[in-house]
């Protein structure tokens, strides 16, 4: 789904305060770090807790083996300044031909200051730029607010509420179920652009 552009592990997305950017072998402890952490795992469906050992190590390998087959897009969140340890990860996954499911998780340092609401953005514009996806999925832990608020402020609707797959907890979960169509997508960059232009005019 993905093209030969974003294939090869140079790749990055930047933005105000982010690179996002292909995991490396050199990344596994600082995922570790963060991964093996309850509060990160619990709302996830897909990190175990316990946390076993090797289990970053496996999540670079299949990271970069599905990025350069062009099937999904994951990548790592690390500041664009002072420290460059990775503090997150960010994926856009195919569902069909058309169609992309967003997930991250973000290390607890990084919380509370817009850090997964910007790459989440950056990640998203990059779905429909670089894909011909027309809509790109989320889903959300009923009790997860906080992630709920990112995906809102990335203009997805909800489209329902109801029990999903979590191998990682054991079973199904309450999840509402979020969207983000290509249209709507378009013109909410468009109001971001207006917004911007005329905000560099009144300075």
């Amino acid at each position: 789904m993905f093209p030969d552009l974003a294939r090869d592990d140079v790749f990055r997305l930047e933005t105000a305060r982010l690179w996002l950017r292909w995991p490396r072998a050199s990344d596994a402890p600082a995922i570790d770090r963060f991964c093996s952490l309850w509060v990160v795992a619990r709302y996830t469906a897909r990190i175990p807790h316990p946390y076993p050992p090797g289990s970053a190590e496996r999540f670079v390998y299949a990271a970069r083996e599905a990025n350069a087959s062009g099937r999904d897009l994951t990548l790592v969140m690390t500041p664009s300044k002072g420290n460059r340890d990775v503090i997150g990860s960010i994926s856009l996954e195919a569902r069909g031909s058309d169609r992309l499911t967003l997930g991250f998780a973000l290390a607890p340092e990084a919380w509370g200051k817009g850090l997964a609401t910007e790459a989440a953005l950056a990640m998203v514009g990059a779905g429909f730029a670089l894909t011909a996806a027309i809509e790109i999925l989320a889903s959300v832990r009923t009790e997860n607010g906080a992630s709920r608020r990112v995906v809102e402020k990335c203009g997805f609707a909800l489209a329902g509420t109801g029990l999903q797959g979590a191998p990682a907890r054991g079973g199904m979960v309450e999840c509402h179920r979020f969207c983000l169509g290509r249209e709507t997508w378009s013109g909410e960059n468009a109001r971001r652009r207006r917004a911007s232009a005329g905000l560099a005019r009144a300075s």
